[in-house]
């Protein structure tokens, strides 16, 4: 019995900190919104579950909030949670919107659960099919549209600046793994310091609640006035958990955050080379404007470099963009869906050097489709910003 129970104690210590050491460290650096997060393993003879939760910056100054839970207990559904979080990042980073990202994190699933068995723990009768949830949400601080997609998840709750608390109509989506069926998307505009709420079933049905009791009392929890957002984390734990719960609990608030207008600029131009002088005149007047003088001949180069290829290879309507957040963001639209590549140009190519110089001049760039077309964007350090 002693061995037994030892047994169990290392397994379980060891799914815990497999767990944890999966889970973000240190949520990521932004500025579109504040964060708070709480997760709480399991203490059931299961074993710990599969919950995660993630903040990815994305570019033109958004962010993406994500909650996913792996259905099943141990360390399988701490490893399977682990290499989602990574899948999820890597597909944050190509920026697909929200309801084709969880069309791709499907394929994936289903691709992982046909390397394995379906196998049935006769101890626990639990079936380890690999299924998941999660949930994907997209927030805009420039537009202050959030979009949300979910896969089987519970939806996010959303507290207006007045108190008031709802939930955003999410159309249900199947759970990761079932395949064949489409993910859809649903917007919705925030006020400037509203919270979005994301969880775990874990949170709203602890207890042996059913889903609605949960999401009510939970919607109780969060009207509830709190000074900071670690006091609305321990508030909602208090009401909706009595002691360590039977599954899983992942948490995630955020306060959204508003850029002024006077912090973004956009500029439309013609397809015509002349306009190129143009943008860079338009780019370093606004950077005086900000104060920001000191990086104007970076951005010259990197709005010379992206508009002129917009003019050659993009087609209408052609637009500039700069963004003053805790970095410079240039962004560069047109009417084309082909995007560039970066090549290494040889001794006498006359083209070829210029992605690869905003490469080396910018803290990060990349392409997101639109649509109709594509945008390049590039992040430019500001001096006496965090990197």
């Amino acid at each position: 019995a002693v061995d037994n129970a030892r047994r169990y104690t290392r397994e379980r210590t060891t799914a815990v900190a497999l767990q944890r050491s999966l889970l973000p460290q240190q949520l990521a650096d932004q500025q579109a919104v504040q964060v708070a997060s709480r997760y709480l393993p399991a203490r059931s003879r299961a074993g710990v579950g599969g919950d995660w939760f993630d903040v990815i910056p994305l570019s033109g100054a958004r962010v993406a909030l994500v909650v996913g839970d792996v259905v099943g207990h141990g360390l399988r559904a701490s490893a399977t949670m682990g290499r989602l979080r990574t899948a999820v990042r890597t597909l944050a980073d190509v920026d697909l919107p929200p309801d084709e990202l969880l069309v791709h994190l499907d394929d994936l699933v289903i691709h992982l659960a046909a390397e394995e068995d379906t196998a049935v723990d006769a101890d626990l009768e639990i079936v380890t099919d690999l299924i998941a949830t999660c949930v994907y949400t997209v927030y805009d601080p420039i537009s202050r549209r959030c979009t949300v997609a979910s896969a089987g998840h519970p939806p996010p709750a959303v507290v207006t600046p007045d108190g008031t608390v709802d939930f955003i109509d999410v159309p249900p989506g199947p759970p990761l793994g079932v395949g064949g069926l489409p993910f859809e998307a649903a917007e919705r505009e925030l006020a400037e310091g509203s919270l979005l709420a994301l969880y775990t079933d874990g949170l709203a049905e602890a207890c042996g609640r059913d889903i609605d009791a949960g999401l009510e009392q939970l919607r109780q929890a969060l009207a509830r006035p709190a000074d900071s957002l670690d006091e609305v984390c321990a508030a909602v734990l208090d009401s909706l958990l009595s002691g360590q719960p039977a599954d899983d609990v992942a948490l995630l608030i955020a306060r959204t955050r508003a850029l002024d207008t006077s912090q973004v600029a956009t500029w439309d131009l013609d397809r015509d080379p002349a306009a190129v002088a143009g943008a860079r005149a338009e780019a370093t007047r606004q950077l005086g404007a900000w104060g920001l003088q000191e990086i104007a001949f970076t951005v010259e180069l990197v709005v010379s470099e992206l508009v002129t290829n917009a003019m050659r290879y993009g087609g209408p309507p052609i637009q500039l963009r700069l963004i003053q957040d805790t970095a410079v963001i240039c962004e560069v639209s047109d009417g084309s869906s082909a995007a560039p590549h970066m090549r290494r140009a040889r001794t006498f190519d006359e083209g070829g050097r210029g992605l690869m110089l905003v490469a080396q001049l910018a803290r990060r760039w990349g392409t997101r489709h639109k649509g109709a077309g594509k945008i390049i964007w590039a992040e430019l350090t500001v001096p006496g910003a965090w990197a």
